[in-house]
């Protein structure tokens, strides 16, 4: 059986060069998924990955791409993306069959349908862009700017949020990595018990009213 070559420094380099541009340029739309999200993403899969035993190249290259959704269109899917990684990839000198790689391990990490058993390296990736969701600070500095960058409410970011995650938390794989879940489940429990008591706050007609008022 071959070895894969690994992807090389330079060309992830490269790919990291254009898609912090894409980022810069495109900074005043990209509120929430700006370079802040993609470098901490990307610095925590490595370490992930460096832990599971998932391929960190690969890895590494997946997380600065996986948002690039959000640069073709707001409120958008992975799958939207497909064609901007492809280009940014193939451009920067990713190999044909790595790109297909990166592209199934985006899917398999999203959020709305990852599953307990999908690859070390979705795994990696997945563990990291959590984490930036389960992070303290996240509901108080970022998530207005999720509202903003993707234009829906904060009814519809409370159940998205709350569809999309507890479940993944109450089967006990919100995070895969053992470590992870031991330092960070703490700060996922607590965003997740946030975010249900915000579905049920938007419930009582006062809070409709006095949101309603501080938006106009």
């Amino acid at each position: 059986m071959r070895t894969r070559t690994t992807i090389p420094r330079s060309v992830i380099a490269d790919v990291e060069q254009r898609v912090r541009r894409l980022c810069e340029d495109l900074a005043a739309k990209l509120q929430f998924h700006g370079w802040h999200h993609v470098s901490f993403v990307r610095d925590k899969a490595v370490h992930f990955a460096e832990r599971n035993g998932a391929a960190r190249d690969v890895v590494e290259v997946a997380a600065l791409v996986h948002d690039l959704n959000y640069m073709v269109r707001r409120n958008s899917l992975p799958t939207d993306g497909a064609a901007l990684r492809r280009k940014v990839l193939f451009v920067a000198g990713v190999c044909i069959g790595d790109i297909e790689w990166i592209e199934r391990i985006v899917l398999e990490a999203e959020m709305r349908t990852r599953h307990r058993d999908i690859s070390l390296e979705a795994q990696a990736l997945s563990d990291a862009d959590t984490l930036f969701k389960a992070l303290p600070v996240t509901p108080v500095v970022l998530a207005h700017k999720y509202l903003q960058e993707n234009g829906i409410t904060l009814r519809e970011l409370a159940h998205k949020i709350v569809g999309e995650q507890v479940g993944k938390a109450d089967e006990g794989y919100y995070f895969y990595d053992a470590e992870a879940a031991a330092t960070y489940t703490k700060w996922a429990e607590t965003n997740l018990s946030l975010w249900k008591c915000i579905v049920e706050s938007l419930d009582d007609p006062c809070v409709e009213d006095l949101l309603a008022k501080v938006a106009s």
